[in-house]
C-alpha cells in the first residue's frame, strides 16, 4: 500500500510502552523530579525558551506592532534574563513584526493551512514561501492528520519534505496535533515520520480545536526524538504548546525533556514553549524569587 521506506523507518523505531504505561511513567517521573526543577535558575531558562504567540482571528497590524514593541522594550531591561526566543504570528503579519522588531528575537510564522492543514500542497508551499520572503526565520506547519491516520505515509511524508525544501536552512517546526492523534502509538509514529521527512522541531499542538499539550504526549515525543537521535545523531527540537499558561506547567514539561533527552536539550535551540500568557506570569515568579 505504501512505499516500504516509510514502514522501514517506523520499524527501526518501535514504540516500547502502552498508553497506560506512559501515564504511569509520567506520574512517577514528575513525582520524583519536579521539585528539583521547580527553581529560580530553571525559571530563567524557561523564559528564554518562550515563543511569544499571537494567533487570534481578531489580530490587527496595530495589535501585532504593539505586541512586538513589548518584546522590544524587554530587551536588555533585566541583566539576568535574556529575551524570549521568538515571536509567533500568522504569515500575513510577518512583515509587520519584521518592520517593528529591534530585539534579538526570531520571527516564527504558522503556515501550510494552519491550523487544519486541509488545503492543497501548492497553497502550503506558497504560504510558507511568502512568510519566508517577508522575513520569517522559522515556519510552524501542521501535519496532514487525515493522511497519517489513513496510513498514506508516502504522501504524508512528502508534504513535510517539500515544505522543508522551501525552508532550506531555516527552521521547520512540525505540529503533530497530539490531541487529534490521541494514542501514544499514533503520536510516536507521526513523530518518527516527521523527523524522517525533515522536521527540525516537533511541536505538540496548534491550540485550536483539539486538546493542547499533555505530559504524556511530550513524554512520547521525547522518546521518539531520543530514538531518532541514537540512530542518526540528529538533534531534533521539541516545542510544547496549547494550554501552557502557568510556570508550574512549564516546569513539568522542562522536567520531562530534561530527564529523557538531557540538559543539552534544555535551551532555546532545542526546546520551546508556545504561549500567549506565560511570559508575564513567569517573569513575576522570577522577580518574586529574586
Amino acid at each position: 500500500m505504501e512505499d516500504n521506506k516509510y514502514l522501514e523507518a517506523l520499524k527501526k523505531h518501535p514504540l516500547k510502552f502502552s498508553d497506560e504505561e506512559t501515564k504511569t511513567r509520567v506520574e512517577q517521573l514528575l513525582a520524583s523530579e519536579f521539585d528539583k526543577n521547580n527553581v529560580y535558575e530553571v525559571y530563567k531558562t524557561l523564559y528564554t525558551c518562550i515563543d511569544q504567540t499571537s494567533l487570534n482571528s481578531t489580530d490587527t497590524k496595530e495589535h501585532i506592532w504593539n505586541f512586538t514593541e513589548k518584546i522590544n522594550s524587554f530587551e536588555g531591561s533585566d541583566p539576568e534574563i535574556s529575551n524570549v526566543a521568538a515571536i509567533c504570528v500568522y504569515p500575513n503579519f510577518v512583515q509587520t513584526v519584521k518592520e517593528s522588531l529591534t530585539a534579538d528575537v526570531k520571527i516564527a510564522s504558522v503556515a501550510g493551512g494552519f491550523p487544519s492543514s486541509q488545503t492543497f500542497i501548492e497553497v502550503k508551499v506558497a504560504e510558507a514561501s511568502l512568510a519566508l520572503s517577508d522575513g520569517a526565520d522559522e515556519i510552524d506547519i501542521v501535519i496532514n492528520a487525515g493522511l497519517f491516520l489513513d496510513e498514506y505515509y508516502q504522501e504524508f511524508s512528502e508534504e513535510i519534505s517539500e515544505l522543508k525544501e522551501v525552508c532550506k536552512n531555516r527552521t521547520l517546526k512540525v505540529i503533530l496535533e497530539t490531541g487529534a492523534l490521541i494514542t501514544a502509538k499514533n503520536i510516536h509514529n507521526a513523530a518518527i515520520l516527521s523527523m524522517y521527512s525533515g522536521a527540525d522541531f516537533l511541536k505538540t499542538s496548534t491550540g485550536k480545536g483539539y486538546n493542547g499539550a499533555t505530559p504524556e504526549a511530550v513524554f512520547t515525543m521525547c522518546h521518539a526524538i531520543k530514538s531518532y537521535y541514537k540512530a542518526t545523531s540528529n538533534k531534533i527540537g521539541i516545542k510544547v504548546s496549547g494550554g501552557v499558561s502557568t510556570p508550574e506547567d512549564a516546569v513539568k514539561y522542562y522536567t520531562i525533556v530534561n530527564e529523557i533527552l538531557g540538559e543539552e536539550w534544555c535551551n532555546k535551540e532545542l526546546f520551546r514553549i508556545g504561549t500567549s500568557s506565560l511570559s508575564d506570569k513567569l517573569y513575576n515568579k522570577i522577580a518574586k524569587e529574586r
